[in-house]
C-alpha cells in the first residue's frame, strides 16, 4: 500500500511547489516528485555503501535531463530519441553540483549518483530553478550524510521588483537575473548576467534570493523527519593514524611556511619545492613503512601546506607569489596578433593566458537550437577551449568537457549584452587558453573584449573580469579577501568569485563558497575590492585599444540589411526558391531572408561592394511597388497584333498598345521594328484600378510633334450602322439584321419575339 509524504511551499506570488516521497522510484536511496504547475520533476540519488579503494575525495555525479516528451515533442535527428546532455543540461547539473559537493562530509569518499530527470512542463515555470531543490529534497529522505539541505533559486530583477523564479515571459524583462544555492545559514553558489548593475543592487539580489530559500530548507527538514530520514548511514572511508598526522606536521610545517613565505612568482618553483618537502618526509620513514604509510602522509601533508599558506596570508599578509591582497599580477595586451581571424587578441596576466579569435558571419552561421523546451537561433556564439599543455600536464586532447561548457557560459553572459543593438553579424569568439594559474575565463573575458575591438565591432562598452579569492579564520575571525588569485589560492582558499562588468557595473557573476557563515559584509568588501581590480584591468585594454577600429578588416564580409512587407517575402524567394537563387547567382552575394515581427528581414553578405548593390538592385526591383508616373527599363516579352507585352519590373508585366509606340500612325507591330527580348524605355501611364492591370507608353517619353492632333473616335451610336464583311451595313441591333441565311429560323427581335 502507497504511503506518500506531501509538503508544499508557496512562493511570495501565490505559486505553489510541492515535493512528494513515497510513489516514485522506491529502489533508490532518494527519491522526491516535485511539481509547479504542470512542470514536474523526479530527483534520484544512490550511494554506494562502500568506497572504492584508494579513493579519497567525493566521487559524486549530477546528471540533469530534460524528455522532449515532457512538453510533447520528439526529438530531432534520425534516431528520434534523447542523446548526449545538451550544453544547458550540463549547466544546470553544474549548478546542483557545485552547491552539494562542498556539503558532504570531507571524509566521505562513497561513489554518489544524483539524478533529476523534467518529466513535464508546459514551457511557462523555468525547471532548472527546481533542480537544486528536488536533488536536495532526495539526499534529504535518504540515509546519506549530508551537512544540507539546501536549495536553489532564480531571482530576476523585472520593473525594479525582485522576482524569485521568474516565469520565461518575466525574465525576458530582467534586467538582471542570478541563480543562487545555499542553506538555511549560508550562500553557496551565485551565476548569474545582469545589465551593468551596482554592487549594492546585486547584494539585495542574494538577500532576497537566500530569504525564499530558507522556507525551502524548511520544507525539506519537516519532510526528512516525516520520513524518518534524520538517522544517516554510518560509514568508515578512512583510516587514519594521528599520531602519523601529528609528526607530518611538526616536521613538514615550518618548512612549508618557508616556501610560502619566500613569495616566488614561479609556480613550478613552488611546486618543486613543496613537493620536495614531502617527498624528503617519506624517504625519512623506514623503508618498509613507506610504501604503507604514502598515502596518509600525502594526505596530511596537503593539509599542512594548505594551513601553512593561509597563516601566511592572514598573519603576514604574503601571498605566494609575494603579492599584496590588493595587487594584480602584471597584465600584457597584443591585439591584431594573428591575420587570418576578423579579430584577434592575446591577453596575457600573470601565468594565465588566452588567444582570442572572432569571426564574423552571415545569417547563414547562426547556431540553430532545438532543445526540450529552447528552439530559435543564437547569435553570438563563445567557445573556451582549456587544452592540458596550458597546466604542463602531458595528457591528450578528449574534447570538451563540462569545466569548458561552464567557463566559457560565464564568459559568453559576460560579453554578450555589450555587443550592439543593431549588430547584423553572426559573432563566434574561440577563447584557447595556452597558459593556465589562475581565472582563465575572466581571461577570456579580456581577451574577448580586445578581440572584438580589433575586428571592429562597435561595443557598447569594454568588459574586463577578475576572479576574487578569501582566506578565513573562524577562531580569530580574522580574513582576508584576495584579488587575482592564483590556481593554489583557489584551490587553499574558502571562495572562488568572479565578477565581470564595465565602467559602470557588473555584467556578470559567478561564486562558489567552501566556508560556512560569510557575511554579506565580507561579500561587500571582495564586491568592492573586484571592482578597483576590474577598473585596472580595463584601463590596461584601453591602453592597448582605446576604441574599436573604425571599420571591418578588409576580408570581413560586408553586410546590408532590408525591411520588406511581410506579403512581398514569396516574391523575392520565388518558386522553389527560384528568384533568390537566381539574384545570388547574377550578384555573387549571399541572401538570406527571415520573418521577423510581422515583416520581412533580407540580409545581403559579399566580400566587396559591387556584388552588394547588384543584389540591393535586384531585390529593390522586386519589392519596389509600381508607381504611375514613373518610366522604366523593360523586356519585351510577347508581341501581339495590338502591341506588347513588357516586363518593366520583375515578374511585373505591362501592355504597351501599338498606339503608345510613337506619335506616327503605326500600321502593324511588324512596322513597329519591335522584338521579342528589346530593351525598352516605358512609362507607367496608367494602372488599373479594378483588375491591376499596367498600361505603358513609349511616345509618352517622347516629344509631341508640333500641330499634332489626337485623333478621336465617336462614340458607336454617332459611328452609323455595322459594315459586314462585304462592306454591306450589319444594323445597329438585332432587329434591324434581317433573316438568317441558313435553315435555322427567324432572329428574334429585341422584344424576343
Amino acid at each position: 500500500m502507497l504511503n506518500p509524504i506531501k509538503k508544499t511551499i508557496e512562493l511570495s506570488d501565490g505559486r505553489v511547489i510541492t515535493i512528494e516521497t513515497g510513489k516514485l522510484a522506491k529502489q533508490a536511496d532518494g527519491a522526491v516528485e516535485l511539481r509547479m504547475g504542470n512542470t514536474m520533476l523526479l530527483a534520484t540519488v544512490v550511494s554506494a555503501k562502500e568506497a572504492g579503494e584508494g579513493v579519497d575525495f567525493m566521487p559524486l555525479q549530477v546528471e540533469y535531463k530534460e524528455k522532449f516528451s515532457s512538453n510533447g515533442r520528439f526529438p530531432g535527428g534520425f534516431l528520434k530519441r534523447e542523446g548526449r546532455a545538451s550544453d544547458y543540461e550540463i549547466l544546470t547539473a553544474r549548478l546542483v553540483d557545485r552547491v552539494l559537493r562542498p556539503l558532504f562530509p570531507d571524509n566521505y569518499h562513497a561513489d554518489t549518483f544524483v539524478n533529476i530527470t523534467m518529466y513535464s512542463s508546459d514551457g511557462v515555470d523555468m525547471p532548472d530553478a527546481l533542480a537544486g531543490l528536488a536533488a536536495s529534497a532526495a539526499i534529504a529522505v535518504s540515509d546519506i550524510p549530508f551537512n544540507g539541505p539546501i536549495s536553489e533559486v532564480r531571482v530576476a530583477r523585472v520593473d525594479g521588483q525582485f522576482v524569485i523564479n521568474p516565469t520565461f515571459a518575466q525574465l525576458e524583462k530582467a534586467d538582471m537575473e542570478l541563480m543562487v544555492g545555499a542553506t538555511y545559514d549560508n550562500i553557496m553558489m551565485v551565476e548569474g548576467e545582469m545589465d551593468e548593475v551596482s554592487e549594492t543592487d546585486l547584494l539585495n539580489a542574494l538577500k532576497a534570493a537566500h530569504d525564499a530559500i530558507k522556507e525551502q530548507c524548511k520544507a525539506q527538514l519537516e519532510l526528512a523527519e516525516a520520513v524518518g530520514a534524520t538517522v544517516k548511514r554510518e560509514y568508515c572511508h578512512e583510516v587514519n593514524d594521528e599520531d602519523l598526522r601529528k609528526d607530518v606536521r611538526e616536521k613538514c610545517y615550518d618548512k612549508a611556511y618557508a616556501i610560502a613565505k619566500a613569495g616566488c612568482a614561479d609556480k613550478h618553483w613552488r611546486q618543486d619545492s613543496f613537493d620536495a618537502i614531502c617527498k624528503e618526509y617519506i624517504e625519512a620513514l623506514p623503508e618498509e613503512e613507506q610504501e604503507e604509510k604514502t598515502p596518509l602522509v600525502k594526505r596530511y601533508y596537503h593539509d599542512v601546506e594548505k594551513e601553512a599558506v593561509r597563516r601566511c596570508i592572514l598573519d603576514e599578509g604574503i601571498r605566494l607569489d609575494g603579492r599584496k591582497t590588493t595587487d594584480i599580477r602584471p597584465i600584457w595586451c597584443e591585439v591584431d596578433y594573428i591575420p587570418g581571424p576578423h579579430g584577434s587578441a592575446v591577453f596575457t596576466r600573470g601565468e594565465t593566458q588566452s588567444l582570442s579569435t572572432v569571426t564574423l558571419g552571415t545569417k547563414l552561421d547562426e547556431k540553430i537550437l532545438d532543445e526540450v523546451l529552447t528552439q530559435g537561433r543564437e547569435r553570438f556564439l563563445l567557445h573556451y577551449n582549456f587544452p592540458p599543455f596550458s597546466t604542463g600536464e602531458a595528457k591528450p586532447v578528449r574534447g570538451v568537457g563540462r569545466r569548458e561548457i561552464g567557463h566559457g557560459n560565464l564568459a559568453h553572459r559576460a560579453l554578450k549584452r555589450m555587443l550592439p543593438d543593431d549588430f547584423p553579424y553572426v559573432c563566434r569568439i574561440v577563447s584557447d587558453i595556452l597558459e593556465s594559474n589562475g581565472s582563465s575565463s575572466m581571461a577570456t573575458v579580456c581577451a574577448g573584449t580586445l578581440a572584438l575591438l580589433d575586428a571592429g565591432v562597435k561595443m557598447k562598452k569594454p568588459v574586463s573580469g577578475i576572479a576574487m579569492g578569501l582566506i578565513t579564520d573562524t577562531e580569530s575571525d580574522k580574513y582576508a579577501v584576495l584579488s587575482d588569485i592564483l590556481g593554489d589560492e583557489d584551490h587553499l582558499g574558502d571562495m572562488d568569485f568572479k565578477v565581470t562588468g564595465t565602467v559602470d557595473g557588473i555584467t556578470a557573476t559567478q561564486m562558489d563558497i567552501k566556508c560556512d557563515g560569510l557575511s554579506y559584509e565580507i561579500l561587500e568588501k571582495a564586491l568592492l575590492q573586484a571592482r578597483d581590480g576590474r577598473l585596472h584591468i580595463l584601463g590596461k585594454i584601453n591602453e592597448t585599444i582605446p576604441a574599436p577600429r573604425e571599420d571591418y578588416k578588409p576580408h570581413v564580409p560586408r553586410i546590408v540589411t532590408l525591411t520588406i512587407p511581410k506579403e512581398l517575402i514569396g516574391a523575392v524567394i520565388g518558386p522553389g526558391g527560384k528568384i533568390i537563387q537566381g539574384i545570388q547567382e547574377a550578384s555573387g552575394a549571399t541572401v538570406s531572408i527571415d520573418e521577423i515581427d510581422d515583416h520581412g528581414y533580407i540580409e545581403v553578405a559579399a566580400a566587396n561592394k559591387d556584388a552588394i548593390d547588384k543584389a540591393m538592385e535586384l531585390i529593390n526591383a522586386i519589392v519596389e511597388l509600381p508607381e504611375e508616373g514613373k518610366v522604366y527599363t523593360g523586356t519585351v516579352r510577347s508581341i501581339l497584333d495590338f502591341g506588347a507585352f513588357v516586363e518593366f519590373m520583375p515578374n511585373r508585366d505591362g501592355l504597351l498598345h501599338i498606339s503608345e509606340i510613337s506619335w506616327d500612325r503605326i500600321e502593324n507591330m511588324e512596322a513597329s521594328g519591335i522584338k521579342e527580348g528589346d530593351a525598352l524605355e516605358v512609362k507607367l501611364i496608367e494602372i488599373d484600378k479594378k483588375t491591376g492591370k499596367y498600361r505603358l507608353s513609349m511616345r509618352a517619353l517622347q516629344p509631341k510633334p508640333e500641330g499634332y492632333v489626337e485623333r478621336e473616335r465617336a462614340p458607336r451610336a454617332d459611328r452609323g450602322p455595322r459594315r459586314d464583311n462585304n462592306g454591306g451595313n450589319r444594323g445597329n441591333n438585332r432587329g434591324d439584321r434581317g433573316p438568317r441565311k441558313d435553315n435555322r429560323g427567324p432572329r428574334r427581335n429585341d422584344n424576343n419575339e
